[in-house]
């Protein structure tokens, strides 16, 4: 009988134990403490992208004699970001972008006909061909679920391929008796009255360095990204007017998809 009171105690004691260092290892709940927030570890990832969009160059010229044409087009390519901690990443690509622009060019007349009808001007029709290698820092801001806004800016550098100029020069006054035409005129001068390259001919360089800002919208794989960039370097090459120079802004808007 003692033997078995003595057993009966030990499981008992054993029990009460067990219980006891349950309780210490459990946490004491305590409703006004503060759940930590599960730390992002981060995992470095390259997200690829297809774009493709609207795109607006001015070529803003300091000589008001020296056409000033915004051109229209559109840009298309990839896109690669490196993702980077704290919602930030690095994205570079490559986009070509063709635009297109029409701007009358008007000269003095030297003709009677002319001064009357408003005429002797040149019609430019230009068409530009360009490669755009972005180097962009982006920061994106959750908002709600799968929304979220980013935001950019950074430098990019932008290759002309080819810059054809189609003129019209039927509203240019020919040369009468001795009364010398515009169109004989502007020959002389060195101006170019056929059609050519701008980029051809040695009239502009070929890199622009240009710096931007933007930024947009993302849901799930779905991206609209809007931008400003703006030249820094002088795109003049030859000069026909003393202290002439040229850069070239542009506007864009585009939509990505990401692979």
């Amino acid at each position: 009988m003692k033997q078995r009171i003595r057993h009966i105690a030990l499981v008992v004691y054993g029990l009460a134990v067990a219980a006891v260092c349950s309780a210490q290892q459990q946490e004491f709940f305590d409703p006004t403490r503060k759940q930590a927030k599960p730390k992002e570890n981060y995992v470095f990832s390259m997200d690829w992208r297809l774009q493709a969009g609207y795109i607006q160059n001015w070529q803003n010229s300091s000589t008001k004699n020296v056409m000033n044409p915004y051109l229209h087009g559109m840009q298309l390519g990839a896109t690669v970001d490196f993702n980077l901690p704290m919602r930030f990443s690095i994205q570079t690509g490559l986009l070509y972008g063709i635009t297109y622009g029409r701007i009358e060019q008007h000269w003095p007349a030297t003709s009677v006909e002319a001064q009357h009808t408003g005429g002797d001007y040149i019609v430019h029709n230009v068409m530009e061909h360009q490669l755009s290698i972005p180097v962009r820092a982006f920061y994106r801001q959750p908002l709600w679920q799968k929304l979220s806004m980013f935001f950019y800016g950074g430098p990019q550098l932008v290759v002309g391929l080819a810059q054809p100029d189609y003129l019209d020069i039927s509203h240019l006054s020919d040369t009468y008796g001795n009364v010398i035409g515009t169109k004989e005129m502007l020959k002389n001068m060195g101006v170019r009255t056929e059609n050519y390259d701008r980029y051809g001919v040695g009239d502009l360089h070929r890199c622009n360095i240009q710096i931007g800002v933007g930024g947009g919208f993302e849901w799930d794989r779905y991206r609209i990204v809007s931008g400003y960039d703006f030249g820094l370097n002088n795109l003049v090459k030859h000069k026909y007017v003393t202290k002439h120079h040229m850069w070239e802004w542009g506007w864009y808007v585009s939509f990505a998809y990401k692979l």
